[in-house]
Order: C-alpha cells, then sequence, then structure tokens
C-alpha cells in the first residue's frame, strides 16, 4: 500500500474531517426527534451511580459502556452530505467510555512489536522523482500561523514534520511522557484497526457512533449535549476558542488534546463523543450514502468517494476536535460527518472501539 500523505501533502491533508469555513445553518424540524430505548437515561448533567451504568473491560483494560439497542433519526439538516434524515435501527453494543489513550496504545505496541504508518520507512518506488533523502518517515502537524490569506488554503496551518508520530505527536521535540492519559494521535486507519483487532474489538460504524453520542438526545439540539456550549460558565468540551487559527484563547483549559475525561460524560457515560480528537469509524466516506443507507445495522458504502479528491481512499472521522470552532470546522456539531484520508496520519485524530454482543 502506498504512504500518500508526503508526496502528496497538499492535495491529502485537505482534512475533510475539518471540514473548512462554516456552512450555512439551517434549523432541524422539531418533531425530527430520536427514538431509542436510552431515552429514559437521565441528562448527562444527572448524577449516575455506577450500578447504572453496565459495563464490561476488554482485553486493553478501558471501561466499556452498554449502548441498548434502539432506533433513532440519522444525520443532520445542516451539512449536505448528512442527509437526507432517515431512520436506522441497532443492535446493542459495547462501546470504550473513552478515546484509546496513550498509555493503552503503548500497551498494545509493546506486546505486538507493531509500527505505525508514520514511523514507516517510505518507498522511493512509491515517490518517483523524489530525492529519496528527502523521504523520511513523519506526519500532519497543526501550527498556527501568525497571519493568513482567508480560511480557504488549510497549509496555512498544517505541516509535514519529519519524526512526528504517535509517540511524538508534534514532531521530534515533543513526548507523550505525562500524556499517559490523553488520546492517542498520529495514527491511519489501519493503526486504529489493528489496535482493535488486537484488543478483541471493532471500529465503529458511524451509525453506531452517532447514536451512542447522541444517548437519547432529541435531533434538533446543536450539539450532542444541548444547545449551549458552556454549564454553569464551564465548557463541555474541547475546542477551539478565538480566532481560528492564529490565536487560541484556550478557555476550555487546553490548547491541544485534553486528558480524557476531562469534561462531562453524556446521558449513556460516554466521554469526550464531541471534542478533543476526531474518531475513526469503519464506514468508507461517500457523500450520498445516506440515500441508500439500510435501516437495520447500516455498515457504509462499498467504496469510497469524495468529489474533492476523486480516487482517494476515505473513511468517516466523527466528532470533531480541539480545533474546531463555529468559524472553521463546524463538523464536531450533531449529525455531521468527517473523512479522512486512510493513510493521512495527523495530531488531531484518534478513535475509540466497540465490541460485538453474542
Amino acid at each position: 500500500m502506498k504512504i500518500l500523505y508526503y508526496a502528496c501533502f497538499s492535495s491529502l491533508v485537505l482534512f475533510g474531517c475539518n471540514a473548512g469555513p462554516s456552512e450555512s445553518a439551517v434549523h432541524a424540524s422539531d418533531s425530527d426527534s430520536i427514538m431509542t430505548c436510552a431515552n429514559v437515561i437521565p441528562s448527562r448533567f444527572s448524577s449516575l451511580s455506577q450500578d447504572s451504568l453496565n459495563y464490561i473491560s476488554g482485553k486493553d483494560h478501558v471501561k466499556m459502556i452498554l449502548i441498548p439497542a434502539g432506533e433513532f433519526k440519522m444525520g443532520s439538516t445542516n451539512f449536505d452530505d448528512a442527509q437526507p434524515l432517515h431512520n436506522v435501527e441497532l443492535n446493542s453494543f459495547w462501546m470504550d467510555e473513552h478515546e484509546v489513550t496513550n498509555a493503552q496504545f503503548e500497551a498494545f505496541v509493546e506486546s505486538t512489536g507493531y509500527v505505525t504508518i508514520a514511523e514507516r520507512p517510505l518507498d522511493p518506488a512509491d515517490f518517483p522523482g523524489v530525492d529519496p533523502k528527502k523521504l523520511i518517515p513523519g506526519s500532519a502537524v497543526f501550527s498556527a500561523p501568525k497571519n493568513i490569506q482567508g480560511l480557504n488554503n488549510h497549509l496555512q496551518w498544517w505541516e509535514y514534520v519529519p519524526g512526528a508520530n504517535w509517540r511524538q505527536p508534534e514532531g521530534p521535540n515533543s513526548s507523550i511522557t505525562g500524556k499517559e492519559s490523553h488520546p492517542v494521535t498520529q495514527l491511519a486507519y489501519q493503526d486504529a484497526e489493528a489496535y482493535a483487532k488486537w484488543a478483541g474489538k471493532r471500529l465503529p460504524t458511524e451509525a453506531e457512533w452517532e447514536y451512542a453520542a447522541k444517548g437519547g438526545k432529541h435531533q434538533n439540539e446543536i450539539y450532542y449535549w444541548g444547545n449551549e456550549k458552556k454549564e454553569d460558565g464551564k465548557w463541555l468540551a474541547n475546542i477551539y476558542q478565538g480566532e481560528f487559527p492564529t490565536h487560541n484563547t484556550k478557555e476550555d483549559g487546553y490548547e491541544t488534546t485534553a486528558p480524557v475525561k476531562s469534561f462531562p460524560a453524556n446521558a449513556l457515560g460516554l466521554y469526550d463523543m464531541e471534542g478533543n480528537v476526531w474518531e475513526w469509524c469503519a464506514d468508507l466516506y461517500r457523500p450520498d450514502y445516506y440515500a441508500s443507507s439500510p435501516r437495520l445495522n447500516p455498515r457504509g458504502p462499498s467504496d469510497a468517494y469524495d468529489p474533492q479528491e476523486p480516487g482517494t481512499e476515505k473513511r468517516v472521522q466523527r466528532g470533531g476536535s480541539f480545533l474546531c470552532n463555529d468559524q472553521y470546522c463546524e463538523r464536531y456539531k450533531a449529525g455531521s460527518r468527517g473523512k479522512g484520508e486512510v493513510n493521512s496520519p495527523t495530531n488531531n485524530v484518534g478513535f475509540r472501539c466497540v465490541k460485538d454482543i453474542k
């Protein structure tokens, strides 16, 4: 498989998962509501006893929350590729309560000797015409520019950094030491998939991800938790505050990733379903898939297609990251979809796992 993110960086690092300048808001009908057996669970701000959250621990020893079977209305009228709204019915499944952390991924690497895409040597045969001395493994890192010319060119704030990988998310001068509880980043899709298989789990479908994120909330709410970004003056997710991308005021306390479980859980007991890092889903990405999506346990299309980059394989990403706000990258909002080229890891994308109930 070719490693595309180096030589073709300017085209592949469009970070479709990061959306782009804000899209026009169109409010969903108040009559569109989520229908689920989970709607009896208290709101995210209620006190949840441990007994009310049935859970198991997987091979990686992370708590998994039971997501009960049910039906919900999937999608968003605010984003073209998240339409039409459609009813989806899902079986019960288990989901990690938080994103996979650096410590968890390190345990996987120590157990298996796995080497991620961003760490692997680059084959000169895959990059004809490129000086082999310049083919240094690395990955894409967000770098705040001092000045920008509009928000249409993402290369103003993304940079390919040799040596950037999950151990050094921002490059050789960075480290995960002291950040063991932060979500792991700089992983390509197959890296996340390899971890999930090792743990005896799998990556969630985007239908499972959205259903769990909504947790019984109504369709017309702006965010997965409701309509406000703060509760009692406190931010409810790790997103970007300030003037993107030049000045992050860090009002939520974090410039990049936050330790998992730093913000309130949703009604099901799941953390960081919005913000912190984007999360890989199993589905291939097509903007037109919802028109033909099956009602029962949809698994995504059989092929990938992005009109912005035809011929590039992309998978769905969900939830937004620490770089999302309403000025740029609105796709952290409820029902929206992100996308990412499968071989292009970045320092704002991670994942969590699910497990089937047999």
